[in-house]
């Protein structure tokens, strides 16, 4: 459900679109919008696509959109129709989990054992190999009993006890920990419930009292949104069919932005704007919500072959983690940082290029098979539409 990570960076076709603005360059960025939404729209089951950017020394964005609310139809998204951004919520949780570690709440050489000693099987694990993926925690949107009980009644509010137990279950053996790189939203609600538990209020108003405030398109709530909210919504629509989705079937092609988002939470419960989003990256990246030392933390990766340390990553060993957030290394991009969020129905992209100080920010409206995920094919026309004008 939340699975999706890494990226293909391909360059995708090119037809002609009609343009926002008169701006040359915004003109060239809607066009490359377009192009994708009319190649994809049948294999991807999307309506739109959302594009900002924000570059070194420039106060305001660029922001492209192409493409309907509804798949067929309806009005025109704009620059400030919302999306929901999946994993990179993981982001604002590690970010969290640092400030605590920062005020001296926490440390996150801490382990499970000592904040949630329920979970006596996994009391040695580390807040750190959390936040890192190197748990080897089973990811609870694997297992078909859970997809089919969301799936049946797709307004339901799981809690996290819930969620954690469909790999933990009560009086049972819970799988033991595999080694090495597994992703796994486990992970993280077990970190929102040490957010919790560390300053005894709600991860909702953690989250809204920390950040969220300093953002003015950004939202979080643990189930369902309000109406408002829901309304400035793009449809998104799950559409996957890959092994293993067969207990979300009775989701296929279904618009699911008035669902629960309670299987989420804090490992991918956020809605926003690709332009809010680019605002929260330079926040994370460059902003003062982290000192030195948790900046430093945060970034520092395993690699997502073998789970190990390394310094950074290269085109042999292209796809790192830190804490919340992901590194890459590719042929026409260098090294930078990045993620894919994706909910049922909903992907959010990110590219943070520290070299150009740009960040670029993508939303799509559905979850399709993995093999029709090109999402990273827009950012590459993105990123040569940029590099032909001179911005990059």
């Amino acid at each position: 459900m939340l699975k999706h990570f890494a990226v293909c960076l391909a360059l995708c076709g090119l037809i002609s679109a009609p343009a926002l603005a008169a701006d040359p360059l915004q003109i060239k960025l809607t066009d490359d919008l377009s192009r994708y939404v009319a190649a994809h729209a049948s294999a991807e089951h999307i309506s739109a696509a959302s594009l900002s950017i924000s570059l070194h020394g420039s106060s305001r964005n660029i922001n492209a959109v192409a493409g309907t609310m509804l798949f067929g139809g309806g009005p025109p998204i704009t620059p400030a129709t919302l999306f929901q951004i999946g994993s990179n919520t993981k982001s604002f949780t590690a970010a969290r989990i640092l400030q605590l570690e920062a005020n001296g709440t926490l440390s996150i050489d801490q382990t499970l054992g000592h904040w949630l000693p329920q979970y006596s099987a996994w009391k040695d694990i580390a807040i750190r190999r959390l936040l890192n993926m190197t748990s080897g925690i089973p990811t609870y949107d694997d297992v078909p009993a859970m997809l089919r009980a969301y799936a049946l009644n797709p307004q339901r509010t799981f809690t996290t006890q819930q969620l954690v137990a469909y790999v933990y279950p009560q009086g049972g053996d819970p799988p033991s920990p595999a080694s090495g790189w597994l992703y796994s939203n486990t992970a993280y609600i077990l970190l929102q419930m040490i957010i919790e538990r560390a300053t005894g209020h709600s991860y909702a108003s953690e989250i809204h009292n920390r950040f969220l405030n300093g953002l003015s398109e950004t939202y979080y709530a643990p189930s369902l949104y309000p109406q408002p909210i829901v309304n400035r919504m793009v449809a998104g629509y799950f559409f996957n069919t890959d092994p293993g989705n067969e207990g979300l079937a009775p989701l296929l092609g279904k618009d699911v932005r008035y669902d629960s988002m309670s299987w989420a939470q804090g490992a991918g419960g956020i809605v926003s704007t690709p332009q809010d989003l680019t605002r929260w990256v330079r926040l994370l990246y460059q902003g003062s919500i982290l000192g030195a030392q948790q900046r430093r933390e945060m970034l520092t990766i395993v690699s997502n072959k073998t789970g190990q340390p390394i310094s950074t990553t290269s085109l042999s060993n292209p796809h790192g983690f830190g804490l919340g957030v992901g590194q890459m290394t590719a042929a026409n991009f260098g090294t930078f940082w990045y993620y894919e969020g994706m909910t049922l129905g909903y992907r959010m992209l990110y590219a943070y290029l520290p070299k150009q100080d740009a960040v670029i920010a993508i939303g799509l409206n559905s979850q399709p098979p993995g093999k029709q995920d090109h999402i990273g094919q827009l950012m590459q026309s993105v990123y040569k539409t940029l590099q032909a004008a001179g911005k990059l």
